[in-house]
């Protein structure tokens, strides 16, 4: 018998174990953007809490995280007007050209040409395997680099001049 597959919602928070008795929380936010909170908990907090935590980063996560039940909903809350909002991120094409990713730019195929400086902050325009998001919510909560962080940073030297 099949397992039911499990509906992504806005709004859904979602609670990923590290292991060793640590976890900590996301919120189903834009498809297919969540919303990674800071801290590492042994505890469970109160629901309400969760969507009022600091951000540690927003990424596109695979949905199978959340369809397949990886990481459990526990509970749906109204996202933050803040985390409501659409990150942009940044792409870099073959050539080393940057580009800026949003709906807004829809009818260019999400797509607009960037800067470097556009860019500084952003988050790379991927989607994250679940096992990938555990790694680096370990590292960033221990402040050391991620590996996957690293690998999709921007490659300035290959950015035409």
């Amino acid at each position: 018998m099949a397992s039911k597959r499990i509906r992504r919602r806005i709004g859904d928070i979602l609670q990923i174990d590290l292991g060793d008795g640590q976890h900590c929380y996301a919120q189903v936010s834009g498809e297919p953007v969540m919303v990674f909170f800071d801290g590492i908990f042994t505890e469970a907090i109160l629901i309400d809490d969760i969507p009022t935590l600091p951000v540690a980063f927003r990424l596109s996560v695979s949905n199978f995280a959340v369809t397949r039940g990886v990481w459990p909903v526990i509970g749906s809350r109204p996202l933050t007007p803040e985390n409501a909002e659409e990150p942009f991120f940044y792409k870099q094409d073959d050539r080393g050209r940057l580009f800026l990713y949003h709906s807004s730019f829809a009818s260019q195929n999400y797509e607009r040409p960037a800067s470097l400086a556009d860019c500084i902050g952003l988050e790379c325009a991927a989607v994250w395997d679940p096992e990938h998001v555990i790694d680096r919510l370990r590292d960033h909560a221990l402040g050391k680099p991620n590996r996957w962080v690293e690998s999709l940073k921007v490659k300035a030297p290959s950015i035409p001049g």
